[in-house]
C-alpha cells in the first residue's frame, strides 16, 4: 500500500454501519479526558519553551550588570554589590563572557536536542510514553534549578548541564506522539495535536512578555527558578494523569473510551524491532516531511529568538515596546495554531475536502506567507507600520503549517508501532540545526547587527561597528 492510500485511510476511511456506530458514540465537546490529556501536554510544551528560552532571556543580565557599580566577576560581583546596595536586595553575579563564549552556552541545549533525536524516538516505542513524559520534565526542570549554580562553578559545567537538559527536552518531544497515537481519533487528531503543540507558541508568549520583568526586579536567577518550579509542578500532575491508552485510565467513562478504541481500530499496529532505514530513506512522502520540518522550525526559532531585536535595532522601536510586541506575535501564533486546527478537522468531519488536500492547503499557505514576507520585509524596514504589517503576515500564518506538515507523518505510518517517535526523530537533527548553528553565530553577529544610530548598548560598550542586520543575534541584547 503507498503512503498517499494509507493516509487516507489514516484519515477517517469508515464507511457503512461501522463508521456510523462509531460517530454516534463520541462524546462531542471539550469536557473530555483525552481533551484534558492535550491540555497536559500543552502546559508540558509550555514548559519546555519556557526553560528552553530563559538563558537566552536572561543572558544580557548575567554579561550585563544593570547596576554600574558592580562590574566584578561571580562571587566577587556579589560580595562587591552587597556592601553598597541598600536593603535586602542581593546582586546577582555577572560573567564576563565574550560574544563566542555566549554562543556556544545559548546553543549547548540544541546541541543535546540534535545529537538525541534518534535516541528519543527509539526509546518512546520501546518504554512507557507517560513515564519518558514524566521523567523527561523532570530532569529539565532540575536541572533548569541549576542553571545559576553551574554558571557559578564556570562555562564548561554550564554548557554540559544544557546539553543534558536538551536530551531530556527532546525525549519529551518525541515521546507525546506516542501517546497520540492511542489517544486522537482520526477526526479530531488535527485539534488534540495541535492544542498540544501550541503550548510552545503560550510559552514564548510568556517568556517574552515576563522574562524581562523578572531579570530587572528578582534578578536573573529567578528566571531559571520560575520555569523549573513551573516544571516540577507539571511533572507531579503527568505520572498520576496522563496515561499510555485510554484502556488503562481509571476515569474515563466507557463511552469515551469505545469511542477512541473503535475509532482507531483500522490501525492496527505491529510491532517492529528495527527500523526500517532502506525504506525510510526511498520514501518520497517522508522526506517532503524533513524539508518541510527544516524550513518550518528555521522560521520559528529565528522569529522567537531574534525578532525582539530586529524590532529594535533595525525599525527602532523601544526595547520594552519590542518585547511586547514580540510576545503579541507569539500570542497570536498560539490562537492561530488552535484555530487552524479545529478547521481542518471541520473541514475533514464534514467531508469538505480530503485528508491530503488539507495538509498540503494548511502547509502551502503557512510556508508561502512566511517566505514571501520575510523576503519583501527587508526592503519595508523604512516604514515601521508596513514592517510590523509584513511581520505579523510572515510569523502568523506559519502557524498552520502545524496542521499541515508537522502532524503528516501521523498519516504516512499509522500501521508501525512507533511512527510519531521514530519519524519525528528523524526530522529532529534538520529541524533543530537551525537553532544551534543560528544561535552558536548570534553571539557575534549581535555586535554587528542594527543601524548605525541604533546600535544596541552591548555594541556601543564593546565599541562594535553597526551595520544593518535581519534579525541577528537577538537574546544578546534583548530586555523586555
Amino acid at each position: 500500500m503507498s503512503a498517499r492510500e494509507e493516509a487516507t485511510e489514516a484519515g477517517g476511511g469508515h464507511s457503512g454501519d461501522a463508521s456510523v456506530h462509531v460517530a454516534s458514540a463520541s462524546s462531542k465537546g471539550f469536557c473530555s479526558v483525552r481533551h484534558g490529556l492535550a491540555l497536559i501536554l500543552q502546559f508540558c510544551n509550555f514548559t519546555l519553551c519556557t526553560q528552553s528560552m530563559n538563558l537566552s532571556i536572561a543572558m544580557p543580565a548575567m554579561v550585563n550588570s544593570s547596576v554600574p557599580p558592580c562590574l566584578a566577576n561571580a562571587s566577587d560581583a556579589r560580595d562587591t554589590c552587597n556592601e553598597t546596595l541598600p536593603g535586602l536586595w542581593v546582586a546577582e553575579p555577572v560573567y564576563d563572557w565574550g560574544p563566542d563564549i555566549q554562543g556556544v552556552i545559548l546553543s549547548a541545549l540544541e546541541y543535546g536536542s540534535f545529537l538525541a533525536s534518534i535516541l528519543g524516538g527509539y526509546v518512546a516505542g520501546l518504554f512507557a510514553a507517560k513515564r519518558l513524559i514524566g521523567a523527561g520534565l523532570c530532569v529539565s526542570s532540575i536541572l533548569s534549578l541549576l542553571i545559576p549554580l553551574a554558571a557559578n562553578a564556570g562555562v564548561a559545567f554550564l554548557t554540559i548541564l544544557r546539553v543534558v537538559q536538551g536530551v531530556a527536552q527532546i525525549i519529551v518531544v518525541t515521546s507525546q506522539y506516542e501517546i497520540w497515537l492511542k489517544w486522537a481519533p482520526p477526526l479530531e487528531r488535527n485539534q488534540l495535536v495541535i492544542f498540544s503543540i501550541s503550548g510552545s507558541a503560550l510559552g514564548a508568549f510568556c517568556v517574552l512578555l515576563t522574562g524581562g520583568f523578572l531579570c530587572e526586579t528578582l534578578g536573573w536567577p529567578s528566571v531559571f527558578y520560575v520555569s523549573g518550579g513551573i516544571g516540577c509542578a507539571c511533572a507531579c500532575l503527568c505520572f498520576p494523569l496522563v496515561y499510555d491508552d485510554p484502556q488503562h485510565h481509571p476515569f474515563i467513562s466507557a463511552r469515551e473510551r469505545d469511542y477512541i478504541v473503535r475509532s482507531l481500530a483500522q490501525q492496527d499496529r505491529v510491532p517492529y524491532r528495527s527500523l526500517p532505514i532502506k525504506a525510510m530513506m526511498k520514501s518520497l512522502p517522508l522526506w517532503s516531511i524533513l524539508v518541510c520540518h527544516f524550513s518550518v522550525w528555521w522560521h520559528m526559532r529565528v522569529i522567537a529568538a531574534y525578532l525582539p531585536t530586529y524590532l529594535h535595532s533595525v525599525l527602532a522601536v523601544d526595547l520594552r515596546d519590542s518585547g511586547l510586541l514580540s510576545a503579541l506575535m507569539m500570542g497570536a501564533v498560539f490562537v492561530c495554531g488552535i484555530l487552524g486546527g479545529l478547521l481542518a478537522d471541520v473541514l475533514l468531519s464534514r467531508k469538505v475536502l480530503s485528508l491530503i488536500v488539507i495538509r498540503r492547503l494548511f502547509t502551502a499557505i503557512g510556508v508561502l506567507f512566511a517566505s514571501v514576507f520575510s523576503v519583501f520585509l527587508s526592503w519595508v524596514s523604512g516604514s515601521l507600520g508596513v514592517a510590523i504589517a509584513f511581520l505579523v503576515l510572515s510569523v502568523v500564518p506559519s502557524s498552520f503549517c502545524q496542521v499541515g506538515a508537522l502532524v503528516n507523518f501521523m498519516d504516512i505510518a499509522p500501521r508501525i508501532r512507533n511512527p510519531a517517535g521514530e519519524i519525528p526523530s528523524c526530522s529532529q537533527p534538520p529541524s533543530t540545526s537551525p537553532g544551534w548553528s543560528s544561535s552558536s553565530s548570534s553571539a557575534e553577529r549581535t555586535c554587528r547587527s542594527g543601524r548605525k544610530s541604533r546600535r544596541s548598548p552591548a555594541c556601543e560598550r564593546r565599541g562594535c561597528p553597526g551595520r544593518r542586520g535581519w534579525m541577528a543575534g537577538a537574546p544578546l541584547v534583548h530586555r523586555v
